[in-house]
């Protein structure tokens, strides 16, 4: 199980948190793929038009009569074959929107997390606590924790705003850091390790299992070589 240190805003460290490999563990970039493809299409305005038959400007009436003249059959100015006609088949409004899986919005969510993890972009501190506040006081704290560029801040809903921005991992990957209080990630972990498939929370505790039993072997081997020597 992976540790991360928890540092206060003045950048000291304050302690550390264990992090559930369940969670923090593989990513799986194929998923956050999809659920980031899924996001940026539902966020399209989809305001595209194009003038059909019935949208151009032109009278409606007919313009010579259907037989006897020789020409081809007309039947009014607008027809898409003539030139300044409607436009067919051509782009409308419409939503890009589409149903996205929960189960996979919470795996792309946990991927996103192990992103930031691995890379070494995730910060935790102990509480976003400050005098009073001001832009100032923050950014001086971002500056404490050596954060100079783009950062996501992340609170429990009953010690600030409610973020909603994070119920996409497209919000944790836009920017280049995240920062969670320690609240909020305890929060977040505990809920992602909950919604886990069974058939992985059985695989995790497996390997938790294996890994509590392998290291007695390894040292009753060892006992055994000395004793042979």
């Amino acid at each position: 199980m992976a540790t991360i240190d928890i540092h206060d805003l003045s950048g000291a460290k304050v302690g550390t948190l264990e992090l559930a490999d369940e969670v923090f563990g593989a990513v799986n970039e194929d998923l956050l793929w999809e659920a980031i493809k899924q996001y940026r299409a539902a966020q399209r305005a989809g305001t595209h038009a194009t003038k059909n038959k019935k949208l151009v400007s032109g009278a409606g009436k007919k313009l010579w009569k259907q037989k006897g003249t020789g020409r081809a059959r007309v039947g009014s100015i607008r027809s898409p074959l003539w030139r300044h006609g409607g436009t067919v088949h051509g782009p409308q409004p419409r939503s890009y929107e589409y149903a996205f899986p929960r189960k996979k919005l919470l795996g792309a969510l946990r991927s996103a997390l192990a992103s930031k993890f691995a890379d070494g972009k995730l910060v935790v501190v102990n509480a976003f606590n400050v005098k009073e506040p001001k832009s100032k006081q923050f950014r001086e704290a971002l500056d404490s924790l050596k954060v100079d560029s783009t950062a996501v801040l992340v609170e429990v809903p009953n010690h600030g705003n409610r973020n909603l921005e994070l119920s996409s991992p497209y919000h944790l990957l836009r920017y280049d850091r995240a920062i969670f209080s320690q609240p909020a990630i305890e929060k977040l972990q505990l809920s992602l390790k909950g919604s886990l498939p069974k058939h992985k929370k059985k695989a995790a505790e497996e390997k938790a299992e294996k890994k509590a039993t392998r290291a007695p072997r390894r040292r009753v081997k060892h006992e055994k070589a000395a004793e042979v020597a």
